[in-house]
């Protein structure tokens, strides 16, 4: 956790901060006390955000803490129900939607099939539809405001903008704007981002430490890869960081959609296809070794449906060849691989923290 400073003009960082240590302090909450010594704020700092947030209904206290000298203190905790956001999961053909709390809790779900190359104007229109009949189970008077619309799906594409480029196997997508064209229709905020990055984001937002540097590799229809590195998303200087399933590992090798051959995503869907998912976790093994060379990786995350259904051989494959390659250099040890926690909702609970993350001062959505 960075420190905090006193100046008007840094109350968002501040106020970031603050939220941050509420929402991992959970039920149990932390007192005003412990929040001014763990951001460096001053007490009476600290006492006007908690008064500000629990003016905007996003703080609560929650009873009282036994001091080791004097009155027992107040502690505070933040109210999960306070606000929302929607993760949307577009894949090639199925759709994930997602309905999360402040902490990033899964309250709703829905699932529908999904033909990517529909045509953008149909694929809109159902992501909306599902959008929509997610959000009319938030029951009550008033209830809670919603952040916005996290939006991941294959890339590349403009993080920034909202663009899409020539999706893989979807050129017809190439320069849409499906960021204002989504929010025109829905009415509400919209971020954009790739599959593989909104994964990474809720793998750095859940334990990923300051200076982690990990990868998230993603095998479902595709692959591709999300990078964290110093405790937050690369998306690189054009956000096209992360392009992994097209780096060429065989030069005779079969035609990718890309255009090239011999890429690794090529190789790895041609042998799951042939029923090889060990050959596969091989091919993937041999890829993942090239980044965790090329950046020096401390951990390997695998995801993806296709990872999900054949998960203990892909762990092990890729392990094995990580194991292999770390014995031939004479490290210490090898990089590790483990499946990535979410399982299938992942990258839709990630697309969800392009709009929550940035609340809790957890990096840009």
């Amino acid at each position: 956790m960075s420190a905090g400073v006193n100046l008007g003009a840094l109350r968002t960082h501040n106020t970031a901060l603050v939220l941050d240590l509420l929402r991992t302090a959970g039920p149990s909450g932390i007192s005003r006390l412990e929040l001014a010594e763990r951001t460096g704020l001053t007490p009476q700092a600290v006492s006007k955000i908690i008064a500000r947030l629990r003016l905007e209904g996003l703080a609560a206290e929650a009873g009282r803490r036994t001091s080791t000298g004097g009155k027992p203190r107040t502690v505070l905790r933040l109210l999960p129900g306070a606000g929302h956001a929607v993760g949307l999961h577009l894949d090639r053909d199925e759709l994930t939607a997602v309905l999360c709390d402040l902490t990033g809790t899964v309250v709703a779900e829905r699932r529908a099939p999904l033909d990517l190359g529909a045509g953008a104007d149909t694929v809109v229109e159902g992501a909306a539809v599902e959008v929509e009949a997610l959000l009319a189970g938030l029951s009550g008077p008033e209830p809670a405001p919603v952040l916005g619309v996290g939006v991941a799906l294959p890339g590349p594409l403009d993080h920034t903008r909202g663009v899409l480029h020539r999706v893989t196997g979807f050129p017809e997508w190439s320069g849409f704007p499906l960021r204002d064209v989504l929010a025109r229709r829905l009415g509400t905020a919209v971020v954009v981002d790739k599959d593989t990055n909104a994964a990474a984001l809720e793998v750095a937002v859940r334990g990923a430490g300051p200076s982690a540097c990990l990868a998230y590799l993603h095998l479902g229809t595709g692959l591709g890869a999300g990078l964290v590195i110093g405790g937050g998303v690369h998306r690189g200087a054009r956000t096209g960081a992360g392009e992994f399933g097209h780096q060429v590992i065989q030069l005779d090798g079969p035609p990718c959609e890309c255009g090239n051959r011999g890429c690794v995503e090529a190789l790895c869907l041609a042998a799951v296809a042939r029923g090889d998912v060990d050959g596969a976790a091989r091919v993937l093994g041999a890829a993942a070794g090239n980044l965790v060379a090329l950046l020096d990786i401390d951990e390997v995350l695998l995801g993806g449906r296709t990872v999900a259904a054949h998960e203990e051989a892909f762990v092990r494959g890729v392990g094995a060849v990580l194991d292999e390659r770390a014995r031939r250099e004479g490290a210490d040890r090898a990089v590790p691989v483990r499946a990535a926690p979410g399982g299938a909702r992942t990258v839709a609970e990630g697309a969800a923290q392009l709009l929550l993350a940035p609340l809790f001062g957890r990096g840009e959505g």
